[in-house]
């Protein structure tokens, strides 16, 4: 299991990022998502607890449920079925007021799931794959943002 994090500070207020950042539609700003949709709502919140999502990027379709909405600190999920397969265990995001906007931690904690080379893989393949994704959207939840009104 590869446990990947990345992090960035999103000159906003904690509240916007919060919502931009679990509002997955906006994920296809990323190159590597092809389509986000959420196919049932939340308990109390579109992207909260008992919400099912489904994306499609270039490395796989991932549908995943959401198992903690703490606006507008926290929100964790894992990933119910992949296809390639994959082991998931974790994945959280977590908003911190800091001078200057929103400290995001993104961290995921996962494994292709293909017996004797899905760790290998992973950390060839997947590892810089999720990451780059994952830098891909907080940079463009910074730039949608911060960009003057008008310049989205």
């Amino acid at each position: 299991m590869e446990t990947m994090t990345v992090e960035r500070v999103i000159g906003a207020p904690i509240d916007d990022v919060f919502t931009w950042l679990t509002t997955t539609t906006h994920y296809t700003a990323s190159p590597l998502v092809l389509r986000c949709r959420l196919t049932r709502p939340g308990d109390g919140a579109p992207y909260g607890v008992g919400a099912i999502r489904r994306h499609l990027w270039l490395i796989g379709l991932f549908e995943e449920r959401i198992t903690r909405y703490d606006p507008p600190y926290a929100t964790e999920y894992v990933v119910e079925r992949s296809l390639p397969p994959s082991r998931h265990e974790l994945g959280r995001m977590t908003f911190t007021e800091v001078e200057g906007g929103t400290h995001v931690q993104w961290t995921t904690r996962a494994e292709i799931g293909i017996p004797l080379f899905g760790a290998p893989l992973t950390r060839l393949i997947a590892r810089p794959l999720i990451t780059r994704t994952f830098r891909n959207i907080l940079d463009a939840a910074h730039t949608a943002l911060t960009a003057p009104a008008g310049r989205t």
